[in-house]
């Protein structure tokens, strides 16, 4: 089944003639930043790298879709179920999901939205610095046609300088809506 998914998965950005760029880490754990975030298609793009590069990762996904039948969908799709009223528990949470996993990547849009949103969502970072987990920095550039990995975000701990620092890597780069991608 794997080998039917990365053919599946790489036939789709041959068929819409898009390519990649850098190398998916060869870590256990890590957090999986990706901008630009302005379409659902967003989902599709990434669920499509996914397979062809094997990746499996986590999503965050609020707690009330996950009822008799898509819970379980969600769930073989990595969903992780959230409860929104409790933001700060979120962060716990997800580090203790890391804690226990041997194996975990956590895909996080920090624009939070598929609407234009320059003020970027930290929880990513907080859920690192509690998990102990690296960040690495992806994206998929419609206006280049390229997906991939940027690299690894090594935080310096002063969090307002680290996301002008994470937002400068994205500059540049455009979603499919490009009006709604805003870094600034």
């Amino acid at each position: 089944m794997a080998s039917f998914k990365k053919f599946i998965g790489k036939s789709f950005f041959k068929i819409i003639r898009w390519k990649f760029a850098g190398e998916v880490p060869e870590v256990p754990k890590y957090i999986c930043v990706l901008a630009p975030h302005t379409s659902i298609w967003d989902m599709v793009m990434g669920k499509m790298y996914n397979w062809a590069t094997g990746m499996e990762p986590k999503i965050m996904i609020k707690k009330e879709f996950f009822f008799f039948p898509m819970g379980w969908l969600l769930s073989r799709w990595g969903g992780i179920p959230i409860n929104r009223q409790y933001p700060g528990g979120i962060v716990k949470q997800i580090a203790e999901e890391f804690r226990t996993a041997d194996k975990m990547i956590l895909a996080i849009t920090p624009e939070g939205t598929r609407s234009p949103n320059p003020e970027w969502k930290t929880g990513f970072y907080r859920i690192a610095l509690e998990a102990k987990v690296p960040i690495y920095l992806t994206f998929s550039d419609f206006k280049t046609k390229t997906a991939g990995f940027l690299g690894e975000f090594v935080p310096s701990g002063d969090i307002d300088a680290d996301m002008k620092a994470i937002k400068e890597q994205y500059k540049g780069m455009e979603g499919l809506y490009k009006r709604k991608f805003v870094i600034e």
